[in-house]
């Protein structure tokens, strides 16, 4: 059964992986992802695994580049085990606007660590069709 002791701690990683990217710290960021890590970005383009994320982290995080996504409403869940727990929560982005992110943690070493993670903009429905329309176009111009 989850604790809230346990549930705090991957709620703290989760918040530290924000803090840290929204302050380009690479170091800090990096530490919170297992080794093999994936990461889905906004773009049906966009999968990072392992070695490939840390490369794309550094190439904005090196120069001083980080993103801020504020979360105000997350969701966990722990397993059975009490070693794997999965996610939702909402994020605000300047940009973006209202956002979500999905993953799971599992523990390495004592630690959590974020083995996957899904950032997606929720489209609103009565808007659905439209977007995939021009997602359709989008995609065929290529």
């Amino acid at each position: 059964m989850a604790t809230d002791a346990e549930i705090a701690r991957i709620e703290a990683v989760l918040n530290e992986f924000h803090a840290a990217a929204s302050h380009a710290d690479e170091a800090r960021y990096l530490a919170l992802l297992s080794p093999e890590a994936v990461l889905l970005g906004t773009d049906g383009g966009e999968r990072w695994a392992g070695e490939a994320y840390r490369s794309f982290i550094h190439s904005y995080f090196s120069r001083g580049i980080g993103w801020t996504y504020v979360p105000s409403q997350r969701s966990v869940e722990l397993a059975a085990d009490g070693r794997t727990a999965w996610f939702d929560e909402r994020l605000e982005n300047e940009s973006y606007g209202a956002c979500r992110g999905t993953g799971v943690l599992q523990v390495r070493d004592n630690e959590w660590k974020i083995e996957h993670y899904n950032l997606s903009v929720p489209i609103p429905n009565q808007i659905a069709e439209e977007v995939v329309s021009r997602i359709r176009e989008t995609s065929e111009s290529r």
